[in-house]
């Protein structure tokens, strides 16, 4: 009985050290993949600009890694590029999101794939209700739901109509991503000149994408 209890003990330790040093060495693949893809984000912002071919890349080079890590801001960086990649066409309102985004990864500065809050941008409160038919919408910022065409197919297979931002917008819906900082991001002049139209007494209503997204599914 001795010498079984010594045996089962010896056992246990084994496991213990061997789940522990799969531990440390998960933890050691974590930090060379990251940062490996803050070296490659490095890259890629350093001349200011972000172009298709890089975005490919980083889509491709983190697809490739994400299985490797338990990294939460590396698999919501994953996330973000995966959906502006989406539809093979890098426009120049996601490009300069894009370029916003790894800068501030390379920074460290900020968790990837924060929430918005309602309390942080000028959103309609309350939130009115939201009419498809024949209303016109505009997307600005990053959204879960997909990439911006994604959204404007939802809005056109309910009888919406999606464009730019104009006097006959119905509603701005902002992406569910954003940072503290949106009035100096890409998408920011957007919000703002819709909060002059609003002030200037023009309907348009300044929405969130859950908001938005709760009227797709009545």
């Amino acid at each position: 009985m001795t010498i079984r209890m010594t045996y089962d003990n010896r056992k246990g330790r084994d496991m213990s050290e061997t789940g522990l040093h799969r531990l440390f060495n998960r933890a050691r693949m974590d930090d060379r993949l990251v940062n490996e893809l803050v070296g490659l984000a490095h890259g890629i912002i350093a001349d200011g600009v972000v172009n298709q071919a890089e975005t490919e890349y980083l889509f491709k080079w983190i697809a490739a890694n994400a299985g490797q890590t338990d990294n939460s801001v590396a698999k919501a960086l994953y996330g973000r590029v995966g959906q502006v990649c989406a539809d093979g066409v890098l426009d120049p309102e996601e490009a300069a999101d894009l370029l916003q985004t790894l800068t501030r990864f390379c920074a460290g500065d900020f968790e990837i794939g924060e929430i918005l809050k309602s309390t942080s941008l000028p959103l309609c409160d309350p939130a009115p209700a939201v009419r498809f038919d024949g209303s016109t919408f505009c997307f600005t910022g990053t959204f879960a739901f997909g990439s911006r065409k994604d959204c404007e197919k939802a809005v056109i297979d309910l009888g919406g109509i999606p464009g730019t931002l104009t006097r006959s917008t119905r509603y701005l819906v902002i992406g569910a991503y954003a940072t503290e900082s949106w009035a100096h991001s890409s998408f920011g002049r957007k919000i703002e000149k819709a909060v002059d139209m609003r002030a200037d007494g023009i309907p348009i209503a300044i929405i969130g994408e859950s908001h938005w997204v709760g009227y797709l599914r009545l």
